[in-house]
């Protein structure tokens, strides 16, 4: 099917038509799913008609006409499922072709993205797409037991994104760092756009600080060191049980709390077992437990962004983290937070008690922290979004040599 103009269905309802394809879409999964609500709850009625494609679809109603597609739980990774549209290609395909849409947007390059990006493809659709899980960081941890594959599969994935995003016509990323290393893989800089996370500082501040909260967890007044974020073995979770154990060896007088869930979270409990586990959390009750704790610890080089260091500095946590990933672009060494060597505990330990030593430098840099964090908005940043997506709808769009769907996955 050849469309004559992309316009077509625009001009017949008023409204730009967006297919969007994303393998999860329940809600506060992970940040990149916190970063589409931010999209999904802002989408203008007026303007925009949304149908989302997804193996694991929303557990509570969202507005727009969801569409499910089979999904399969990812063997390394039981947490999450990918979804398989070749178990429904013709269904899938008589839905899109029915809702024909203005602009696709894929949400990551999975085997549903793949699908969605041929179909686009094959039909000069324009395509967006936003960079938020940096996926070749995680075979490091997931082939840790078969060292020998890492590099190949490095390799794979980094020529895949390549094959991928440089088919795509724009290509939101979070950081100035992580364009440079797609750039590195052979995308093209030409579609790559620096697009930032926002934050609801409604339930990320500082006056969200409540000692009687924080007491009713610990039983004591100690200094509070928080790690929050799934409890998976590509967030680098060993160095923070390394973290724990050195900060244990030197008698450090402090509490560890660890929020979220995940894979590695019975190791962790047996690994760090003075330490206090909060599970699953609101966004609500993780901004009052950012503000009412101290020094945010977050040890992941596999981060493209990193949500979770945001959100604690916008609360007064003061963010210790890894020099790896998207993360590091996040905190200005030494004025807003610490950046540490990823695997070295003791690095960590030491910038977490100069900062239990030193009020003045600890306020200093909540201060400056709030600072940067004044500049993010997220309603700011999501009408950027709509307006590049009628932007595409008008734009000429250069044929596009087609591929086979194995071409276009990872």
């Amino acid at each position: 099917m050849e469309r004559s103009s992309i316009n077509d269905s625009e001009e017949a309802t008023g409204k730009v038509k967006v297919a969007f394809f994303t393998d999860i879409l329940i809600k506060d999964y992970d940040g990149a799913i916190k970063t589409m609500y931010q999209l999904i709850n802002r989408i203008p009625d007026d303007r925009f008609e949304y149908l989302f494609f997804c193996g694991v679809p929303p557990k509570h109603e969202i507005g727009h006409r969801v569409v499910k597609v089979p999904s399969v739980i990812i063997p390394f990774n039981i947490s999450y499922r990918a979804a398989l549209p070749r178990l429904a290609k013709k269904r899938l395909l008589g839905i899109l072709d029915e809702f024909q849409p203005d602009v696709i947007h894929i949400s990551t390059p999975s085997l549903l993205g793949a699908f969605g990006l041929k179909y686009a493809v094959e039909r000069h659709i324009p395509v967006l797409s936003i960079y938020h899980t940096h996926f070749i960081s995680y075979m490091r941890y997931y082939f840790k037991k078969v060292p020998f594959l890492i590099k190949p599969t490095e390799s794979l994935i980094a020529y895949a994104y390549k094959k991928f995003y440089n088919r795509c016509d724009l290509v939101y990323v979070p950081t100035h760092l992580m364009i440079n290393e797609l750039i590195d893989y052979g995308i093209s800089g030409k579609s790559l756009k620096q697009w930032h996370r926002g934050l609801d500082t409604n339930l990320f501040n500082p006056g969200r600080k409540d000692e009687a909260y924080i007491r009713s967890i610990t039983g004591n007044d100690k200094p509070c060191i928080l790690y929050a974020s799934r409890i998976v073995w590509e967030k680098n979770i060993e160095t923070l049980f390394d973290i724990y154990d050195e900060a244990e060896a030197q008698q450090l007088d402090v509490n560890f709390i660890v929020a979220g869930t995940g894979v590695a979270e019975v190791d962790a409990r047996v690994r760090m077992k003075n330490a206090f586990f909060m599970g699953y959390l609101s966004h609500s009750n993780l901004g009052k437990l950012y503000a009412s704790t101290d020094i945010f610890i977050f040890p992941s080089i596999s981060e493209t962004y990193g949500n979770v260091v945001v959100e604690a500095t916008a609360c007064g946590c003061i963010p210790v983290i890894a020099r790896g990933g998207g993360s590091q672009a996040l905190v200005d060494d030494g004025k807003t937070g610490f950046l540490c060597e990823p695997n070295d505990a003791k690095d960590y330990i030491e910038k977490i008690k100069l900062l239990l030593s030193d009020e003045t430098l600890r306020k200093k840099m909540q201060n400056e922290g709030r600072q940067y964090i004044s500049l993010l908005s997220w309603d700011y940043l999501t009408e950027v979004y709509f307006s590049d997506i009628e932007r595409l709808t008008g734009k000429h769009l250069p044929e596009k040599k087609a591929l086979p769907i194995e071409e276009l996955s990872i």
